[in-house]
């Protein structure tokens, strides 16, 4: 039972990490209609940006994060109004490409920058390990859902009472209507780019603590997230986190119990279960979990 809590705990973690990669997606998806797949390169520019603040100015680690974050942010707002504002009202594969591309450019981008190496990021918790009740949990899965927890506490805040965040859930809803009452549909993408900026950054950080390394090729684990985004719903908010942490749940218990349950499917089986349950969700449900079933009138 222990060991159960323990990989269940671990789960947990993981799947904040996803949850907060996933939400960047479904912020993106419903100001915009266009699925983000520049999210990956977001989040290693975060991490970086965390990484050059410590060794830089020697800042803090809490004000290293916040000011990674802010940079982050004004980095995505000036993606989007470089590289894809100009492409409102093309067709959406065109700026799906776009996001494709920038992925790429933002990783060539850190390897030229900070080189190909792999960096310590120099987390306060380091390997640390804290026990309850027999049940051993590393102190950098704690940080990490105390951090994921209160980027989306503030994220579901500034959307449920900020002036800005009821115009983005108002365009998301009906952009014709908002267009009507003076909201600005290109303010509100910026604004959900630079979010989405933030929280990869906060999930780069989480990604890259502890005994795991800051490269450039961190960006992948976006990948990972995307089945999260898909499984609670392209355009729900809270069902990127059910997802992020659904996948985070049965990637955790795959890689401990396989031995056990599937010794004969070889190794790394739980970096491919995501993806079967993403399939398993959507051959069930297609709009995902909590997605908003599309109604086709003939």
């Amino acid at each position: 039972m222990s060991e159960f809590v323990e990989l269940a705990f671990a789960g947990l973690a993981l799947g904040a990490r996803y949850a907060l990669v996933a939400l960047g997606f479904v912020v993106i998806f419903r100001a915009t209609g266009v699925i983000n797949f520049a999210q990956g390169g977001l989040l290693v520019v975060g991490a970086y940006l965390t990484y050059a603040f410590l060794e830089g100015p020697g800042l803090p680690f809490a004000l290293a994060v916040v000011a990674a974050m802010a940079c982050a942010a004004a980095l995505g707002a000036g993606v989007e109004r470089v590289a894809l504002r100009p492409l409102v009202g093309r067709p959406v594969y065109a700026a799906i490409m776009v996001t494709v591309g920038l992925l790429f450019v933002l990783e060539q981008t850190v390897t030229t920058i900070w080189g190909p190496d792999n960096k310590t990021l120099g987390d306060p918790w380091g390997l640390d390990t804290v026990e309850a009740g027999g049940v051993v949990m590393a102190v950098k899965d704690l940080w990490t859902l105390g951090l994921a927890a209160a980027a989306l506490a503030a994220f579901f805040a500034f959307l449920r009472w900020s002036t800005l965040g009821v115009a983005m859930r108002a365009t998301a809803a009906d952009p014709e209507a908002a267009l009507a009452q003076g909201i600005s549909a290109g303010r509100i993408t910026a604004i959900s780019w630079a979010i989405a900026a933030a929280l990869a950054t906060v999930a780069g950080v989480t990604f890259a603590a502890g005994s795991d390394a800051l490269v450039p090729s961190l960006g992948t684990v976006a990948l990972v997230a995307f089945p999260a985004m898909i499984l609670g719903g392209m355009d729900s908010p809270g069902g990127a986190v059910v997802g992020g942490l659904v996948i985070g749940l049965v990637q955790s218990l795959t890689a401990g119990y396989q031995q056990d349950v599937l010794p004969w499917a070889g190794e790394n089986v739980s970096t491919v279960m995501p993806f079967v349950v993403m399939i398993l969700i959507l051959l069930v449900r297609p709009y995902g979990l909590f997605g908003t079933r599309e109604v086709r009138r003939i």
